[in-house]
This record gives C-alpha cells, sequence and structure tokens, in this order.
C-alpha cells in the first residue's frame, strides 16, 4: 500500500513539475530561458527577446518557490502523511518520490516536450537545438539520479536530527 502511495506522490510532484513548465512558457518559451544553454541565453538577449537581469531573476525565483516548494511537498508526503520514522524510512520514500519526478522530467518533460514538440521553441534559436544536448542529457541522468540520493540523504538527516 505505501509504494502505491509513494508512485501516487511522485507522479502529483511530477504533475507540479509540468505544471510550473506550463506556466513558465504559457507566454512564450522565452519565460523559462533561465533553464536553456547560456548559448541560447546570450541569443535571446541579443534578439532583445528578454534581458540579462530578466534571466537572473527567473532563475533566481524557481530556485527559491520550485525548489523549495518540491522539497517541503517531500517532506510532508514522507513525515506527515505517510509518518516516516528514523533515516532509513525518510531515505528511501524521498528517494521514490523524487525519482518518478526525475522520470517525468527527463522523458516526458526533456525527452518529449522539449524535444519533440514546438511548444519550447524560441523564435530565433532553432539552430541552436536540441536545446537539451547529448552531453547535458547525460549529466542530467547522472545528476539527477545522485542528486536525488544526496537531497533525500540530507532531507532524512535533518529530519532524523529534528524528529
Amino acid at each position: 500500500m505505501l509504494a502505491i502511495k509513494l508512485i501516487a506522490e511522485g507522479l502529483v510532484l511530477g504533475f507540479i513539475l509540468f505544471l510550473i513548465c506550463a506556466i513558465g512558457i504559457r507566454n512564450g518559451a522565452v519565460g523559462m530561458v533561465h533553464l536553456y544553454d547560456p548559448k541560447v541565453q546570450e541569443r535571446v538577449v541579443r534578439l532583445k527577446l528578454t534581458t540579462k537581469e530578466l534571466i537572473r531573476k527567473r532563475s533566481l525565483l524557481f530556485r527559491i518557490f520550485c525548489i523549495s516548494g518540491y522539497l517541503i511537498y517531500v517532506l510532508v508526503c514522507v513525515y506527515a502523511v505517510n509518518g516516516a520514522r528514523g533515516f532509513l524510512q525518510g531515505f528511501w520514500q524521498s528517494f521514490v518520490i523524487l525519482s518518478i519526478m526525475n522520470l517525468i522530467d527527463r522523458f516526458l518533460i526533456d525527452g518529449y516536450w522539449v524535444g519533440h514538440t514546438d511548444a519550447w521553441i524560441i523564435p530565433g534559436t532553432e539552430d541552436l537545438r536540441p536545446y537539451i544536448s547529448t552531453k547535458d542529457k547525460q549529466k542530467k541522468w547522472v545528476m539527477g539520479t545522485a542528486g536525488m540520493a544526496v537531497i533525500s540523504a540530507v532531507l532524512s538527516g535533518i529530519m532524523t536530527l529534528i524528529l
């Protein structure tokens, strides 16, 4: 039963990520250009579609609100809803939820939505496609998987000290 709950919680977190991206590109993909390669960002600034300052501001807001929101969501799910106690319970539950979100990000958002639809194309940067290179995809897989493990360990360690 807990496994199904964790899968559902991971799917909800993946859906939240999808919604954040959809809201971010609602007026065009330039709204989320802070997630693109620096070469794309430079081109967008040169084309006067946005400014470096606005890119920096959106990146900061994304990090502050979205990433902290994801972490709060995971903590609430794992410790308040699922009742995890101790490092190991907290770690594996957090890791499952975050890993499901990571898979949604890798396959559905990066792999399909960004890679195979026109939704993320920024006019004047088409020659810089694919926006997520093979090297970047490899980095995202490694850092995403290892990163989710590290984040899960840190969250579980903090919660073990608090509880």
